[in-house]
């Protein structure tokens, strides 16, 4: 596990820098060939470049819709604090305080609202977005495909102990033909597949670029289509064994939950939590070649959606006057897994935490628990502290690590100073 970056001025700087109005990225009819940003050449993918692509995906690469309908939409009432951007916390592994705001520069913030107790207290946007836009979830996607399994669960259409193949028969010749669904929801499969970012053999490359999330080399010759890809993964070592983050899973959730439901995954989201939650915007998922959507990262909602989906989890699944998930689903998720089988991954950030249901449980006083994706998108919700935060980032290093020692003190002190006022 790579360690930490220490924060340096440059970095405290990078934020300002980098932003993609100032670099005008995009900018003109046509742009000028040093800021067209393309997804054929990689370009999309390129730091400082998706600080513009982050929030523009539908512009890119093929999309399908995830409808609101037209119920009303679910009031956030606003209750605006002018004393946060103060709030000061040590970050992780360092000995110099930083405050809010320097956090939020520090981390490549694109956008980030806070609830206290349903209201907004803070709302912040910066780059490519604002608030009537999107801007791509990435593994925060993965918390979505894990509620709906976990709600299947609690509704008795799903059983946890269940053989994979049992809904999904394609993966008997995969190292998913021996898992369980609960091997797949808790990510303890024990698969020959990588995903480090930094290497680029590393198998998380050739899945994207079956689905087409990345482009193809014109010389490839690999799987076609996501679902394809999943039926060539192979095992390495005992399932049940060890937390290992590996997003393929969370494609063969989706893939199991179409099989339950008879309905794909853009459906289920809009019918189960668009429709009736009130959220502001539609949605939308990145979709391959095939029509397959990208369960594990494809994700695109506008800020305020997020902080609603974190609102509805922390009401035990409530919205309004809705039951949208069962709070038994809910409860399941909160409670957590195997701490023991999660330290095997050796996050240095997350110390005695645990994975659920594809949500990040930190196991601390407060019970707080988490959506996370590469480049600092997150949803955090602290249930003591009545707080949700969703945010939206484009920090240059994938892996949260780089950023968590001063996103995850941040979100506990401003809990703790909500708390004390």
């Amino acid at each position: 596990m790579t360690s930490p970056t220490p924060i340096t001025p440059a970095l405290l700087a990078l934020g300002n820098s980098t932003d993609p109005n100032t670099l005008a990225w995009m900018h003109g009819t046509p742009p000028a060939p040093d800021k067209l940003i393309r997804f054929a050449d990689g370009s999309w993918y390129k730091f400082p470049q998706f600080r513009w692509s982050f929030s523009h995906v539908r512009e890119l690469v093929p999309t399908v819709n995830i409808p609101r309908g037209s119920q009303p939409v679910w009031a956030l009432p606003r209750a605006e604090r002018d004393d946060i951007d103060a709030v000061q916390f040590t970050p992780l592994f360092q000995t110099e305080p930083m405050t809010w705001a320097q956090s939020l520069v520090h981390n490549c913030t694109d956008g980030i609202v806070v609830l206290h107790r349903g209201q907004i207290v803070y709302e912040h946007y910066a780059g490519a977005l604002n608030e009537g836009g999107q801007h791509v979830a990435h593994s925060v996607t993965k918390s979505f495909v894990g509620t709906l399994g976990a709600s299947l669960v609690a509704e008795g259409l799903l059983d946890p102990a269940a053989p994979v193949t049992q809904h999904v028969p394609q993966l008997a010749g995969s190292a998913f033909g021996t898992a369980t669904v609960r091997q797949v929801m808790d990510m303890t499969t024990g698969l020959q597949y990588g995903e480090d970012y930094t290497d680029p053999k590393a198998e998380i490359w050739t899945f994207l670029r079956a689905g087409n999330i990345f482009p193809r080399p014109v010389d490839y010759t690999g799987p076609d289509g996501l679902l394809a890809f999943l039926q060539t993964v192979q095992a390495a070592g005992d399932h049940g064994q060890a937390f290992a983050y590996k997003t393929v899973n969370t494609d063969v959730l989706a893939w199991i939950i179409h099989s339950v439901t008879g309905k794909p995954l853009a459906q289920n989201l809009s019918e189960r939590y668009w429709r009736r939650m009130g959220m502001e915007q539609d949605a939308y998922l990145s979709i391959d070649g095939c029509g397959t959507a990208f369960a594990g990262g494809g994700l695109n909602t506008s800020l305020r959606d997020l902080a609603r989906f974190g609102e509805m989890l922390r009401n035990d699944g409530r919205a309004g006057n809705q039951q949208i998930v069962p709070k038994a689903a809910v409860d399941d998720i909160r409670q957590g897994a195997d701490k023991g089988h999660f330290s095997k991954a050796g996050i240095p950030t997350l110390p005695g935490w645990s994975y659920r249901h594809m949500w990040w449980i930190s196991h601390n006083a407060h019970g707080a628990f988490s959506a996370r994706g590469v480049h600092g998108q997150a949803i955090y919700v602290d249930p003591a502290a009545e707080m949700v935060i969703a945010r939206y980032g484009s920090y240059p290093h994938a892996a949260n690590v780089y950023i968590d020692p001063t996103s995850l003190p941040a979100y506990h002190a401003l809990a703790l100073h909500l708390m004390a006022s």
